[in-house]
């Protein structure tokens, strides 16, 4: 068994303890100061007291405790009613069937149920009530009503009548009152058209007006600033951001470039022939012993400087003269070269050593020319490597300065690209006289070359070739380099 801490009564189980202590307790708090009625929550205390015992609540001064569902004016719900006042014989008559409740322990069971036929019955007779008194005098005319202290109606400053409204005010101080106001001159008020009786008024008024303007104006202008400011940071944000965007894809496009043209450090000739090496041992192609031969050939050769020759092929002239001469019935006429030899890719270079391919061609033909010998004598066909310090030794020694700062000064160790200028400085640094003829845009229809081959038709044919079909020239062969790739010719044919 559970005990009320409040009244005592004991109940069976906590369910029935919480029961009572809504019923009991907590929803017979609330009771009319004037008639003890008890059972219903805050609002409807409210609406009880404002219909019920409107007048004593007016009498006792109590407008803002008001119900804001009838008048609209106190939205305090906070506090509970009270009254100072006495109340009258009538209202005592009128809640005599409702006597207040002395306990929670004498109230009969169908005490809740009597009090909310009485409240029901009540309110109906109180809003009857207040029609009747509606109908009998106008709101607007009730002295001492709510409406009036909430709602101050417009009166004659000259006989005190009260209107419904300022515009019938007007009429009527116009209508009743004209005499009185013809003796005062009358200001119109250019902005509002206010009636003002007195210049000073009026310049007043006028003068609201303008602070009123200015000030507007001046929160305009403070608006219009700050949209302006806000725009010139969102423009900022977006120069900000589009210059960052434009700052990325410069940097990548130009580690695009250094991995294209081998500046990226991603190693040189030594490293990518070791590596290639490694994968054709792993995928079977190369057998591990032959994997340790190369590799120590190639640790020999850059030691010594020299090429290897693993890739070299000779015989390349005498092969073309045959060709010409007895397979290619439909060609009228061959210019060929000095005696060549001919280098191509390995491992170690596939994908950028054309340049260094060849210039090794190149040398091996001035190698065989007794012209050369003064600059060339006892010299070998370098390997890749040892091209790439050559050219560095010039550069040191003053050679092409534009060239070496474009490639950092550097190209061991790298895969760094050459070309034609590279090919002269180090040509020029061993006193091979030279020189580089451009042909920078095409002289013929559909980006064609005529001037070009023109060119070297003059430079093979130059010398006396009599009737025969194919003549074997003197001529060194030619370092030709065109867009992103390099080659020598060594042949020259003017037509088919």
């Amino acid at each position: 068994m559970l005990c009320c801490d409040i009244c005592g009564e004991t109940v069976a189980s906590e369910p029935d303890m919480k029961t009572h202590l809504l019923i009991v307790h907590m929803e017979n708090e609330i009771t009319c100061p004037f008639c003890k009625l008890s059972g219903v929550n805050y609002d409807e205390i409210c609406f009880h007291i404002e219909t019920a015992h409107f007048e004593q609540n007016t009498v006792e001064g109590n407008f803002e405790r008001t119900d804001t569902t009838q008048f609209g004016i106190s939205d305090n719900k906070d506090n509970t009613l009270q009254s100072t006042g006495e109340v009258n014989s009538s209202d005592h008559s009128a809640c005599a069937s409702n006597p207040p409740k002395s306990s929670a322990q004498s109230l009969p069971k169908d005490v809740p149920l009597k009090q909310e036929a009485f409240y029901s019955e009540n309110l109906t007779e109180s809003r009857k009530m207040l029609k009747s008194r509606e109908k009998q005098s106008g709101l607007s005319e009730i002295k001492g009503s709510t409406y009036e202290a909430v709602y101050s109606l417009p009166d004659c400053p000259f006989c005190g009548k009260v209107e419904a409204c300022s515009d019938d005010m007007e009429i009527h101080m116009k209508t009743k009152h004209a005499n009185v106001l013809e003796d005062q001159p009358l200001y119109d008020c250019p902005m509002c058209g206010l009636l003002c009786t007195n210049y000073s008024i009026l310049q007043e008024h006028v003068n609201l007006h303008l602070e009123e303007s200015t000030y507007r104006q001046g929160m305009d202008e403070v608006q219009c600033s700050s949209d302006l400011e806000l725009a010139f940071q969102l423009q900022k944000q977006e120069d900000r951001k589009r210059k960052s965007e434009e700052s990325r894809q410069e940097m990548e496009g130009f580690q695009k470039l250094q991995r294209q043209y081998g500046l990226d450090n991603s190693g040189g000739y030594k490293q990518q022939q070791l590596r290639q090496m490694e994968i054709e041992v792993n995928r079977g192609r190369m057998p591990p012993s032959e994997f340790h031969r190369v590799k120590a050939g190639m640790m020999e050769s850059l030691a010594l400087g020299i090429d290897d020759g693993q890739t070299k092929t000779s015989g390349i002239i005498e092969a073309l003269h045959r060709y010409y001469q007895n397979i290619a019935t439909d060609v009228r006429h061959v210019w060929l070269s000095a005696v060549v030899d001919h280098f191509h890719s390995s491992l170690g270079d596939k994908g950028w050593g054309c340049g260094y391919r060849n210039f090794q061609m190149l040398l091996s033909s001035l190698l065989q020319d007794d012209t050369f010998d003064d600059c060339l004598k006892g010299m070998s066909i370098p390997c890749i490597p040892k091209i790439q310090a050559m050219i560095e030794d010039a550069w040191k020694e003053g050679f092409d300065p534009q060239g070496a700062s474009q490639l950092n000064n550097r190209l061991q160790g790298t895969k760094a690209w050459i070309g034609a200028c590279e090919i002269y400085t180090l040509l020029t640094s061993l006193r091979v006289k030279c020189r580089i003829i451009d042909f920078h845009k095409p002289t013929g229809p559909l980006g064609t070359h005529p001037r070009l081959f023109e060119w070297i038709l003059n430079y093979y044919s130059s010398e006396r070739e009599g009737d025969s079909k194919v003549v074997c020239t003197s001529k060194p062969p030619i370092y030709l380099q065109h867009q992103v790739h390099f080659r020598v010719m060594n042949d020259g044919i003017p037509g088919f």
